[in-house]
């Protein structure tokens, strides 16, 4: 099942995607109004009977699609998780993953405009995998963190190299308003029982500029789960995004960063296809 928070009509809402439309759950699942509460609840089983009862409301090109989880409690981010980003940043593999945080507005949907910010013109992509807790957990083991897990979407965690740089925490160049996209969907994880089986590309305007596949992660999707309930409770909702591979703007020569008028893809089999432009930051 595809879930999706979106917006129609001016009023936010959350769905399942049926029939190039969406079952507006939303409407139907109160006081269910939002996917966050939708897993805090446990009702995901009841929603997709639901779906699968009943037509489409609004057509997907009718909607404005809002990012998977509007109103994360955490955002974890995992840097340098593959090798060859690792290698061309020209680091060492750490024994335990580099975290850091964005802030939920931060994050754009599907087909929303990436904003580049008007303090740099070093704006880059990071085509990422996505994951969102579905239910509680602390001190998770890795053989059965999958069980947490309520499913898979894909993330544009856009940087702001120059910013990231100005010390040695990343959160200055992460976490820039409207930078990063998530979306299109989540798919629920019993679609995709081995999320190490999936490819990724990143695509700028039509090119490819990252190719990966998940299996290449350094510290894998069930390591990343035990090792951030170690450090914190985990709850529904809660969105962890797991590294983006090489290739990235910043280390080409000469740097590919994105500009206003850009298109940017971030593509996952089994998942789908985020697409976003990129604008210059509002006067």
């Amino acid at each position: 099942m595809k879930l999706l928070s979106f917006i129609v009509d001016g009023r936010a809402s959350f769905g399942a995607v049926k029939d190039n439309g969406v079952v507006d759950l939303g409407t139907r699942m109160v006081p269910c109004t939002t996917l966050r509460r939708l897993f805090e609840t446990g009702r995901v089983a009841e929603a997709a009977e639901l779906v699968a009862s009943t037509a489409s409301d609004h057509p997907l090109d009718k909607i404005t699609f809002a990012p998977v989880i509007p109103d994360p409690g955490k955002i974890i981010c995992v840097g340098l998780n593959y090798r060859d980003h690792v290698a061309e940043t020209g680091r060492t593999v750490t024994e335990k993953p580099a975290l850091f945080v964005r802030f939920p507005c931060s994050q754009v949907g599907h087909l929303q405009p990436l904003v580049k910010p008007e303090v740099s013109d070093d704006f880059d992509y990071e085509g990422e995998l996505a994951l969102v807790i579905g239910k509680a957990g602390r001190h998770i083991a890795a053989s059965r963190a999958l069980d947490y897990i309520a499913g898979y979407s894909c993330y544009n965690e856009g940087s702001i190299r120059d910013w990231q740089r100005h010390t040695s925490q990343f959160l200055s160049g992460k976490t820039f308003a409207e930078s990063g996209s998530f979306g299109p969907w989540l798919v629920t994880a019993d679609e995709i029982p081995d999320p190490s089986k999936l490819t990724l590309q990143t695509r700028l305007n039509g090119t490819v500029v990252q190719n990966t596949t998940t299996d290449l992660l350094i510290t894998a999707v069930p390591e990343l789960i035990a090792y951030v309930s170690t450090i914190c409770p985990l709850v529904p909702g809660d969105v962890i995004v797991t590294g983006t591979p090489g290739g990235v703007g910043a280390k080409r020569t000469p740097p590919l960063w994105m500009r206003p008028g850009d298109t940017v893809e971030v593509e996952i089999s089994g998942i789908g296809t985020l697409r976003n432009k990129v604008i210059a930051e509002p006067a």
